[in-house]
């Protein structure tokens, strides 16, 4: 079974679940809590790891993580974790549940309030030495289980990005297996999810051949292998899904060099409590007008983009990403999953002040992001 080692240690095959004991023992945990949701546990997914928990440790389950996970969940886990006298983390799930299992790690050992820590407010270097985390992703995503990121939405109502290279899981189980169940509406969004992170990693003006290449061989496996189509259209094709684990995870290493203003979007998006909108399909939507956008400041990199995606010489990346969503049934857009005008300069005020605006191509100004936004609302 292969053991990736890049920024931590990375259990990569079909059956790797059965390796998350032999973690728990290297790591000295004896009492882990699971940080997960209801939806995997409804699933079946928590029983397929159950058959792999070690006997002699206690199963002590937090399932309470919302879609976007906020700071009062990040206090109810804790308040489990501590009471529990729990000494490490197992998170089990998409990208929600290893981030909040991630902020819980930092909490448990750091003081309150998480915002003290966004990285827009230059709060990484309070962050010093957490406790052990296993990361155990069950979608094809947001690869959280290699980044150094976890995004909350903090008690003064942003969606916080909180960064530290201590905030990294000390192991990744990414068992292709445990994504069979998913839905085809939810690997469709997070696999674009994964898609736009190579997408606009490879885009940031930041120097990094490395994980250049690592973007553009995630975006070669998902979409000119046809990984994630083939994904949305049988989930139990495990050769397609442990591509798009793959490049979930390529995603997420090569976004050591930042992300864009997509992202700065589906942020503020994402930040509306009552919709409860998903960061990967928000991600979708708002991908090619931002492609159009930066195209003027990217010099030859889209060309290098198009032909990852095995276009034709001078494709059109943004209006291929626009039949991609059309295939995959992503809404058309913002408005079509229920953004309405009114909440335009409110997203705006969040997407510019959002960290990953600094690695856009080109700085947005405020009216740029109020014609982005008002672009993706029909």
């Amino acid at each position: 079974m292969p053991l990736i080692q890049f920024v931590n240690r990375v259990w990569f095959d079909a059956g790797a679940t059965k390796r998350i004991g032999a973690e728990l023992q290297r790591l000295g945990v004896k009492r882990p809590l699971v940080c997960t949701d209801r939806g995997i546990a409804a699933a079946g997914i928590l029983d397929q790891v159950k058959e792999h928990w070690p006997e002699d440790l206690p199963w002590i389950v937090f399932d309470g993580t919302p879609p976007n996970p906020t700071e009062a969940a990040v206090k109810a886990a804790l308040e489990l974790y501590r009471s529990e006298g729990c000494d490490g983390i197992v998170a089990i799930g998409g990208g929600s549940p290893i981030d909040l299992g991630k902020a819980v790690n930092l909490l448990a050992s750091h003081a309150e309030p998480l915002a003290q820590y966004e990285t827009a407010r230059k709060g990484q270097g309070k962050i010093g030495k957490v406790g052990p985390l296993i990361a155990v992703p069950t979608t094809a995503g947001t690869g959280t289980e290699v980044s150094v990121g976890t995004i909350i939405v903090t008690e003064d109502g942003r969606k916080s990005t909180i960064a530290s290279p201590y905030l990294i899981p000390n192991a990744a189980i990414c068992d292709p297996e445990l994504t069979l169940k998913l839905p085809a509406s939810l690997t469709a969004a997070t696999g674009m999810d994964a898609v736009t992170h190579c997408i606009e990693a490879y885009l940031s003006p930041l120097y990094n051949p490395i994980a250049d290449a690592i973007a553009l061989d995630g975006l070669k496996r998902s979409i000119r292998d046809g990984a994630l189509e083939r994904a949305v259209a049988d989930g139990s094709d495990i050769n397609a899904r442990s591509d798009m684990m793959m490049a979930a995870l390529e995603g997420a290493l090569a976004f050591t060099k930042g992300l864009g203003a997509v992202h700065s979007m589906s942020h503020a998006a994402g930040r509306i409590e009552k919709l409860k909108l998903h960061h990967g399909t928000l991600n979708a939507v708002l991908l090619p007008p931002v492609l159009r956008f930066n195209a003027p400041h990217v010099g030859t990199k889209l060309d290098d983009i198009a032909a990852a995606m095995g276009l034709k010489s001078g494709g059109d990346v943004a209006e291929a990403i626009s039949a991609l969503n059309r295939r995959l049934g992503i809404p058309a857009s913002l408005g079509a999953m229920g953004v309405t005008a009114d909440a335009v300069d409110e997203m705006v005020g969040y997407a510019s002040d959002d960290v990953s605006t600094l690695t856009n191509p080109v700085k947005p100004s405020a009216e740029d992001y109020r014609a982005l936004f008002g672009a993706s609302l029909t």
